[in-house]
């Protein structure tokens, strides 16, 4: 039986129609419609190229709330409103169901000072203000000297909400010891109660307080700084509240510092990333509480510089010849 190659069929209407025909006015029909998707597309590219590149595309930097400079145009900011009253509440009432915890192993320190400035820098310290700094430490004359970074204890009996006269620093929950710059007169009686020295006083205007200006005030991050008031670590509560570990903790780039919880009993090491039963790790290394004897009931555990990994090199001053 033979085939026509000329083949016909039939369209809606009955009409017989060459197949041939319909599939060469189709192809046709559909590169025209290609080059003009084609053309359309390029033409949105062009412009919005055009419109990226017009002298007036006005881009503006601004400071992210986890400290980077970004830029966006300037049409596309938006006034965002901040609870003030939230943040205050927030910041007193703390986590629920946490007790934060900080473990310090001595042996692993070797003074890079990464943790300070990345705590300077979140709460607008200059060079010289500290929430923590690393000690030279020395037993003996016969023991060989190791640095310990101390920051404030958070002790769980702290002497300096004992003292202070208009609730300003208080405990929360968590176990974390804030300061309320809004509600501090300057005093100082925490700083006379504290025997760690953990607390610092601004004396002068501080370091961003033009930048800062306007800006509501963020109990658990202490900032803006105040003239007049007092500041100290603060365990990086904003940051534990969007789940991330603490400044100094995350910076540090020999896995001094660990951080985590008593009630899960659980900390992470902030270099590594491993994450530690808290007991078996105090337990084994034979962990200790700075000043224990005062009673303070300190959150901060120290792991003592046994087997230390890096050999302490202090740096001396240059001898200055006499004039």
């Amino acid at each position: 039986m033979s085939h026509n190659s000329n083949s016909t069929g039939h369209d809606h209407s009955g009409r017989e129609v060459d197949s041939h025909n319909s599939r060469r006015a189709f192809f046709k029909n559909f590169g025209l419609l290609g080059a003009v998707a084609a053309a359309g597309g390029a033409a949105i590219y062009s412009g919005y190229k055009y419109e990226e590149s017009k002298p007036g595309h006005d881009f503006v930097r601004v400071l992210t709330a986890d400290n980077r400079i970004v830029e966006v145009p300037r049409d596309q900011i938006k006034d965002v409103r901040v609870d003030v009253d939230k943040l205050q509440k927030q910041g007193r009432e703390g986590l629920k169901g946490h007790r934060f915890v900080m473990v310090i192993d001595l042996a692993k320190c070797r003074n890079a000072r990464k943790c300070i400035s990345a705590c300077q820098g979140a709460h607008h310290l200059r060079p010289y203000e500290y929430h923590i700094n690393t000690l030279v430490m020395q037993e003996s004359e016969h023991t060989a000297p190791y640095f310990m970074p101390k920051p404030c204890q958070h002790c769980d009996n702290p002497p300096c909400v004992a003292v202070c006269p208009v609730d300003a620093t208080f405990k929360r929950q968590d176990g974390i010891v804030l300061i309320d710059n809004e509600r501090c007169i300057g005093c100082r009686f925490c700083i006379a109660a504290c025997p760690y020295s953990a607390r610092l006083f601004h004396w002068e205007e501080p370091l961003m307080a033009e930048a800062d200006k306007g800006k509501p005030y963020n109990i658990e991050l202490n900032v803006p700084q105040r003239k007049g008031t007092i500041t100290k670590c603060l365990f990086s509560s904003d940051r534990l509240r969007e789940g991330k570990l603490p400044y100094c903790v995350s910076a540090c780039p020999n896995g001094v510092y660990y951080f985590g919880d008593e009630n899960q009993d659980a900390v992470t090491n902030g270099t590594t990333k491993e994450t530690f039963r808290l007991s078996e790790l105090l337990r084994v290394n034979a962990g200790y509480q700075l000043m224990a004897e005062l009673g303070t009931k300190p959150r901060v555990y120290y792991l003592p510089p046994k087997n230390r990994l890096f050999e302490f090199k202090e740096e001396k001053d240059p001898v200055q010849e006499p004039t």
